[in-house]
């Protein structure tokens, strides 16, 4: 039987890594290879921690899927959904801390989104 809140879940964090692929790697990752006074090592680990985060979404939108189809993989999916809202807080405190408004970066609102999504999942 399908899970229709995990299965959510799974299309938004594969909309959220293609925005993150897609838009962010043109307004986030070109600049910051291109920016100068950032050391080599620092440069490098920023884009290293770029692919974690591709790596993650997708990783995220497989085991949501999952965890729709199989019911003994929910705690996959409930293990996905904190971890995407944790990550919206993270993105809340980092964008606070930065001045920036938090809905500025939409890492807030697409893991957000997903968290929501998870949840519904998680409560079926």
């Amino acid at each position: 039987m399908l899970n229709p809140g995990f299965a959510c879940a799974s299309s938004l964090a594969l909309l959220t890594f293609a925005v993150h692929t897609f838009v962010g790697g043109i307004y986030v990752v070109r600049p910051l290879l291109e920016v100068e006074g950032l050391s080599r090592a620092s440069r490098w680990l920023n884009y290293y921690c770029w692919h974690m985060t591709t790596l993650t979404l997708v990783i995220m939108a497989v085991m949501f899927g999952w965890s729709a189809y199989e019911p003994t993989a929910r705690g996959f999916g409930v293990l996905f959904t904190v971890m995407a809202a944790a990550f919206s807080v993270l993105c809340i405190g980092v964008a606070l801390k930065g001045g920036v408004r938090p809905f500025r970066f939409p890492a807030t609102s697409l893991f957000a989104a997903v968290a929501v999504a998870g949840l519904w999942g998680a409560s079926l």
